[in-house]
C-alpha cells in the first residue's frame, strides 16, 4: 500500500503530546468537534479554516503545548496532501477529460438507446455508477441533470423515478469507492489495503445502489410526483463538439485504474510473497498513483484526441480541472491534520481503552461516529476523515478484509440523512425544482437508505470474511 498508516504517521511520537486522562481527552474531542460544527453551521466558516481552529482547540483543551499541537496538525496535513491530495487531483483531471470530451455523454446516450421504458431507472443507476466512478459528486450531478430531465420529460416519467436512481449511483460511489476523497482519506487513516477496499466497496455498492435507487424511486415518485421543470435543462458539454469518443473505449478508460488496482489486490492474495517479482511489479502497477496517472495519460489520447482536441486544448482542460478541487484538497488536508492531532493527543488509544468493555462491533461504532459528525456538519468528507481518525486504532489488530470493512462502515455513516446543512441538499433541491419538504422526503431519505443498507451489507460481510 502506498499510503502511510496512522501507526507510521505517529512513529516518531511514541509519547502523546499530552498526559491528560481519559475524561479530559473526551472533553477535548467533544470541544474540538463542537467548534468545527459551530463554525461550519452557525458562522458559515469554510471547513478548511474550521478544521484548523478545531484542531487547535482540541490540543488546548487536552492540555498539549500549542507548539506541539501545531506540529501535529501540520504534519498530518502535509502527509495527507502528499498521499491523498495527488490522487484527488489526478481523479479531477480524468473526470474533466471525461466530461469535456463528450465521453460521459457517449456513455449516457448509448445505454439509454438500449434501455426500454421499464428498464430506464436501472439504466440511470448504471450510468451514474460508471460516470460517477472517477468524478466528484457535484460534477456528476451537473453532468447527469440534463439527461435526467430530458429522459423524464420525453418518457413522461415522474422526475423522482428517473432522478433518484441517478443520485443514488453517484452518492454510493462518492461515499464508498476510491478514488473519491472520503474513502481515500479513510484508507490512509486506518492503514487499509486500497485494492481490497475497492473490491469490497463494489460488493457493498451494488445492492446498496439498487435498493436506494430503482427500488426506492417507486415510492419516492408516489410521495413527490413532480415533472421536470422546463427552464432547468442546461446545455450538455458535448453539444458543440463535432465528434466524441466511442462508448467502448470511454468505458475502458474509466475502468482502467480500477482494473489495475484490483489486479494488484488479486495478485497479493494469490502470490502472497512480497519478495516475488510478480508481486513487486503489480505493487507498482496497481498503486493508486500509477493507476490514476496511467488512466489520465491514456485518456488524453482515447478521450481528448478522439474528440478532436488539440494539444493546447488538452492542456487547458487539465489546467481547468485543478482549480475547482483546490478547496477539496485543502479540506481533506486539514482533516488529516485534525486526525493527526487526535492521534498524537492519545485520543485513539483512549477510544481503544474505553471501547474494550463495550459489546458493540467496531464496525458499528465507526458507523455511529461518522453518522453523528455527518448530521452535525453536513459534510460527508469531514465526517469520514474525523471518524477515521477516532477509530483508526481499532484497525491495528484487524485482518486486511476487516480493515477495509471499517473504511466502508465509516463511508456508509458519512452519507446518513443529508439535510439543510449539506451543500448537496440544496444542489438537488434547486436542480430538480423541489421544495425543502419534498427534498427531505426524497433525497434525504435516499441518503439514509444508502447509509443503513451500506452498514448492513458491511456487517453481513464481516460475518463471512
Amino acid at each position: 500500500m502506498t499510503h502511510l498508516s496512522v501507526e507510521m504517521l505517529a512513529a516518531d511520537a511514541t509519547e502523546p503530546i499530552t498526559s491528560a486522562g481519559h475524561a479530559q481527552l473526551g472533553i477535548a474531542v467533544l470541544a474540538g468537534i463542537a467548534v468545527i460544527v459551530l463554525l461550519i453551521t452557525k458562522f458559515k466558516l469554510h471547513a478548511f479554516l474550521s478544521l484548523i481552529i478545531g484542531s487547535l482547540v482540541l490540543g488546548a483543551v487536552a492540555g498539549a503545548p500549542l507548539d506541539k499541537a501545531i506540529t501535529s496538525f501540520t504534519t498530518g496535513l502535509g502527509t495527507t496532501v502528499a498521499g491523498t491530495g495527488v490522487l484527488i487531483a489526478l481523479g479531477a483531471v480524468l473526470g474533466r477529460l471525461l466530461a469535456d470530451s463528450g465521453g460521459a455523454d457517449q456513455i449516457v446516450d448509448t445505454i439509454l438507446a438500449k434501455a426500454g421504458r421499464g428498464a430506464m431507472p436501472w439504466a440511470m443507476v448504471l450510468i451514474a455508477g460508471i460516470v460517477g466512478l472517477p468524478i466528484f459528486f457535484e460534477v456528476g450531478i451537473v453532468l447527469l441533470i440534463p439527461v435526467v430531465l430530458l429522459v423524464a420529460r420525453r418518457g413522461n416519467f415522474s422526475l423522482m423515478r428517473i432522478g433518484i436512481p441517478a443520485l443514488a449511483g453517484l452518492s454510493v460511489m462518492h461515499g464508498l469507492i476510491p478514488p473519491h476523497p472520503g474513502p481515500l482519506a479513510a484508507i490512509d487513516a486506518v492503514g487499509a489495503n486500497l485494492g481490497v477496499t475497492l473490491a469490497l466497496g463494489v460488493v457493498v455498492a451494488v445492492p446498496t445502489a439498487i435498493i436506494a435507487g430503482p427500488v426506492f424511486s417507486r415510492y419516492a415518485a408516489r410521495w413527490v410526483d413532480v415533472r421536470p421543470p422546463e427552464h432547468l435543462v442546461p446545455a450538455r458539454s458535448s453539444d458543440d463538439l463535432e465528434k466524441r469518443p466511442g462508448f467502448g473505449i470511454t468505458v475502458a478508460t474509466v475502468l482502467l485504474p480500477v482494473v489495475m488496482m484490483l489486479a494488484k489486490a488479486l495478485v497479493d492474495i494469490v502470490v502472497d510473497d512480497p519478495a516475488a517479482g510478480v508481486q513487486r511489479a503489480f505493487d507498482v502497477i496497481g498503486s493508486p498513483l500509477i493507476a490514476l496517472l496511467t488512466a489520465v495519460i491514456v485518456a488524453m489520447f482515447t478521450l481528448g484526441r478522439a474528440a478532436g482536441f488539440t494539444r493546447g486544448r488538452i492542456a487547458t482542460t487539465v489546467e481547468k480541472s485543478l482549480g475547482p478541487i483546490a478547496g477539496v484538497v485543502l479540506i481533506v488536508g486539514a482533516g488529516g491534520g485534525f486526525k493527526q492531532t487526535l492521534v498524537d493527543a492519545g485520543v485513539g488509544q483512549m477510544i481503544l481503552d474505553v471501547s474494550k468493555g463495550w459489546h458493540v462491533s467496531a464496525l458499528l461504532l465507526a458507523w455511529l461516529i461518522a453518522v453523528a459528525i455527518r448530521l452535525a456538519t453536513g459534510s460527508a468528507t469531514v465526517a469520514t476523515i474525523s471518524a477515521a481518525g477516532l477509530v483508526a486504532p481499532l484497525a491495528a489488530e484487524m485482518s486486511t478484509t476487516h480493515a477495509a470493512l471499517l473504511v466502508l462502515a465509516i463511508g456508509a455513516g458519512s452519507l446518513f440523512f443529508s439535510h439543510v446543512n449539506d451543500a448537496g441538499f440544496w444542489l438537488v433541491k434547486e436542480y430538480f425544482g423541489l421544495s425543502v419538504g419534498q427534498t427531505l422526503k426524497t433525497w434525504s431519505v435516499m441518503e439514509t437508505l444508502i447509509s443503513v443498507v451500506g452498514i448492513v451489507c458491511v456487517l453481513l460481510l464481516s460475518l463471512v470474511l
